[in-house]
């Protein structure tokens, strides 16, 4: 009988130091698969998968705005829109008009990416992040200036409304069934949305289990939210229905978007950190870290193309930031904020970084 104890315990202490030498969430199957250096000079914000049209819409800003257009599969250039400054992208594929967030929004030929027209939105608004409703077949377009959204008919232009959302909204998800889910970043809440009456429904609050929500994900089946948040970093899952909190799991810091897969159950956040969380989803109710692949750092924002299961992310590589002059004053220790000089991005470092398995 000792025996046997005295076997058992090697067998247990064994195994804890097996289970010890397990490789942590930080390894997995994902990995960066491919690194295009595209180069191009401007600053950066959202990227935009057009998984029908197999191409990339990257918004750049600076002395020369535009939205640079690429091959979604080898990430070639394959041209732009010229004199466009906006943040983000978004494609109707039925009727192959794209739109840029952008003042005004500009409206483009996605076969032949030539702009269409320009059209107006409030004078106050500051437009930021885009999302396209196939619902209605209808643009999204969201400020943070004026914290509202203009809607757009994505047939002709027109525009439909503009909606108050009682915050400053970035990311949108939409069930493509007339609901519309957008987190309010400066209110730590979900703001839900009728898109057929273009009206806020309701607002699931984060209940201090993530602050500052930069992205939102959504597995329409399961009727489950996705927001990723800064303070703390935290991934906040929610039933979209009711709006209670099903769990909260950590993810790297400075996130700015996220995205679900539905071919694997899998969430993702972008972190500025340069790490890619990915986040399981087991069952309804059932969710793990999986890995935190490592990307670029400034790496963000992300798209995802469901027909090859690739997680896009855009960064760049920056130098030290200059020196003050000399004859600036020190740094006030009681007051907050003030980013001081930028530092300079490289020249032709401009990145598009390609996460597989």
């Amino acid at each position: 009988m000792r025996r046997f104890c005295f076997v058992t315990l090697i067998v247990i202490a064994t195994l804890a130091i097996i289970a010890l030498a397990q490789p942590a969430p930080a390894t997995g199957a994902y990995k960066v698969v491919k690194t295009a250096k595209v180069g191009g000079d401007g600053g950066f914000d959202y990227v935009y998968a057009d998984v029908d049209g197999r191409r990339l819409y990257v918004p750049r800003t600076g002395a020369n705005p535009r939205v640079s257009v690429y091959n979604l599969d080898t990430q070639e250039p394959l041209g732009e829109i010229a004199k466009t400054n906006a943040r983000g992208a978004a494609v109707d594929p039925k009727s192959g008009h794209g739109f840029a967030s952008s003042k005004p929004v500009a409206m483009w030929d996605t076969k032949t990416l030539q702009l269409i027209k320009t059209i107006d939105v409030d004078p106050g608004a500051g437009p930021d992040g885009i999302l396209f409703d196939s619902f209605n077949q209808r643009v999204w377009v969201f400020s943070h200036r004026a914290p509202n959204a203009t809607i757009i008919d994505a047939k002709d232009g027109s525009i439909v409304g503009t909606l108050d959302l009682g915050g400053a909204p970035e990311q949108a998800v939409t069930d493509g069934k007339g609901h519309m889910y957008v987190d309010l970043e400066d209110m730590d809440k979900i703001a839900a949305v009728d898109t057929k009456t273009l009206k806020v429904t309701g607002t699931y609050a984060l209940e201090g289990k993530g602050g500052g929500p930069g992205g939102l994900a959504f597995d329409v089946k399961n009727h489950v939210l996705f927001a990723t948040c800064h303070t703390p970093a935290t991934m906040v899952i929610l039933n979209s229905d009711t709006g209670k909190i099903l769990d909260t799991l950590p993810i790297g810091t400075g996130t700015d978007g996220a995205t679900f897969n539905p071919n694997t159950m899998e969430a993702f956040s972008s972190n500025g950190d340069g790490t890619l969380t990915v986040i399981k989803e087991n069952s309804p109710t059932s969710f793990v870290v999986e890995q935190n692949v490592t990307t670029m750092r400034g790496a963000k924002t992300l798209t995802m193309d469901t027909k090859t299961n690739h997680v896009l992310l855009i960064a760049a590589e920056y130098g030290p930031p200059p020196a003050p002059p000399a004859d600036a004053p020190p740094p006030d220790p009681t007051k907050k904020g003030g980013r001081g000089p930028r530092a300079p991005m490289l020249p032709d470092s401009f990145s598009i970084v390609v996460v597989g398995k």
